[in-house]
């Protein structure tokens, strides 16, 4: 249910006193660095759809490198943000970060006990990614003592469920002991995370009774500063919007896991996840699906009739930083010549076409720019025309390959657009191969979007008109 409560002449009431926006309240420090504590909890309230307000406890100097001061708010100035945000905004769930000293977190768990705070996450923060200290040693009996026992969720890393449950940590067993020992200091569920451990991480889920695991991935990447913060605001999000506690963890791992692997290289030491990276992609397909449809028309009206092979052509666009061919859009059935016309068969829709999603994928290796491609027909003239439009041109083969479901796969076009590309050293505008038996030769044109491969292509075929 969401939260409702009074304390001290304040009334406040949950979303179903007649907010049609979820709301969570984050009490936490701020990163000047924008990656961490404040930044990092409204910006994922923002792209899980929450409205977002902020009590800030402390203010810090820091980039991606180093915490460079600390200075703690007033405990006093703390408690009145908090008594004015809950006098006006009717808040569904709290998340609490980096609270620095024993009068901080006696202030702030005083008043959140006086609102019996159903949906507390607490997110025990001790040390940067960097190193520094964000919680005083003094302050630790302080936070066992008055804030666990008020939490709906606590959300430990290995260094931090240590210190809360006073044991080393090496294994799976020994995370279960500790979650253990942090559930009986009183909070309704525990999670203990396993990102620092070798190996897949899995995070031990604890709620008195059983355990749950979830597993992630291992990525490699330095864009890991402010991960906890934002797996712990995404659970109190999920919670806000009315999510079971066990759902709004496996959502949140879920949110951190694609904002860790969409994040962009930031600053030169621990960069940022990409808060809105899943919103972007979701745009970003949209968008793409769009750019497909108007090269399509672009096309059509320039009549390439000329430019189809007998296995007809494909226009395809990937995702930034895409992967799997997934993430590579085409059009379903291909383009096929009717007369003197193309006609696009089917959709464009994202998986349809292994071959497409071989050359772009291999050129996004080399470089990242190069999203899209497409297949026109093979001649010497055509190749002339290539030339004479000063476009990059490089040879691949498949000619060691053989026919068949290796060839649907997609792999032996991967290892001629590798080739093609090895042999100039960058990633061209022209790719060809001549064939083999059972194989027609065929070009391929290459393009940051869909609109400029449309471009090239019909600057090809003016060449070849001699236009």
């Amino acid at each position: 249910m969401p939260n409702s409560g009074s304390y001290g002449g304040l009334v406040w009431q949950g979303v179903s006193g007649g907010m049609a926006m979820p709301i969570a309240l984050t009490i936490a420090g701020s990163d000047s660095g924008g990656g961490a504590g404040i930044q990092a909890d409204l910006k994922t309230f923002a792209a899980l759809g929450v409205y977002g307000a902020s009590v800030i406890t402390s203010v810090t100097a820091q980039n991606t490198q180093e915490v460079t001061g600390i200075h703690d708010l007033p405990p006093e100035f703390i408690t009145l943000q908090l008594d004015t945000v809950v006098r006006d905004l009717p808040i569904d769930a709290i998340k609490t970060g980096m609270l620095s000293n024993p009068d901080i977190i006696r202030a702030v768990s005083e008043r959140l006990q006086s609102l019996a705070v159903e949906k507390l996450v607490v997110d025990p923060v001790m040390v940067a990614k960097g190193g520094a200290a964000l919680l005083r040693q003094e302050a630790e009996a302080e936070l066992i003592q008055r804030l666990l026992p008020l939490a709906c969720v606590v959300t430990p890393n290995l260094g931090e469920a240590e210190v809360l449950a006073g044991m080393s940590i090496h294994d799976l067993k020994e995370m279960e002991q500790a979650a253990r020992r942090i559930h009986a200091q009183g909070p309704r569920h525990v999670v203990v995370k396993g990102g620092h451990l070798a190996g897949p991480p899995v995070d031990v889920f604890f709620d008195g009774r059983r355990f749950q695991y979830f597993a992630g991935e291992r990525i490699e990447t330095r864009s890991l500063h402010g991960t906890g913060c934002t797996f712990a605001s995404a659970i109190a999000a999920e919670l806000a919007k009315g999510a079971e506690v066990t759902e709004a963890v496996r959502s949140a791992k879920a949110y951190i896991t694609t904002a860790i692997r969409l994040a962009e290289p930031i600053g030169r030491g621990f960069g940022p996840t990409h808060h809105f990276g899943d919103l972007y992609r979701q745009a970003a397909r949209y968008d793409i699906l769009l750019q497909l449809e108007e090269a399509m028309t672009q096309l059509r009206a320039g009549g390439i009739a000329e430019l189809i092979p007998e296995v007809q052509s494909n226009l395809g666009v990937a995702l930034p930083q895409a992967s799997t061919p997934q993430e590579v859009a085409a059009w379903e059935g291909r383009i096929a010549l009717v007369g003197e016309n193309i006609c696009p068969v089917g959709n464009p829709r994202f998986g349809a076409s292994q071959h497409v999603a071989a050359v772009i994928l291999t050129a996004m290796h080399v470089d990242p720019r190069y999203r899209s491609a497409m297949n026109i027909r093979y001649s010497p003239a055509i190749l002339q025309a290539c030339q004479a439009a000063d476009l990059r041109i490089a040879q691949g083969s498949r000619r060691d390959e053989p026919g068949g479901a290796t060839i649907r796969e997609g792999a032996p076009l991967a290892r001629g657009v590798a080739e093609a590309i090895q042999g100039i050293g960058t990633v061209p505008d022209i790719m060809y191969d001549l064939g083999e038996v059972g194989q027609e030769a065929m070009v391929w044109v290459l393009g940051h979007d869909a609109l400029e491969v449309a471009r090239k292509t019909l600057t090809i075929r003016r060449r070849l008109l001699g236009h």
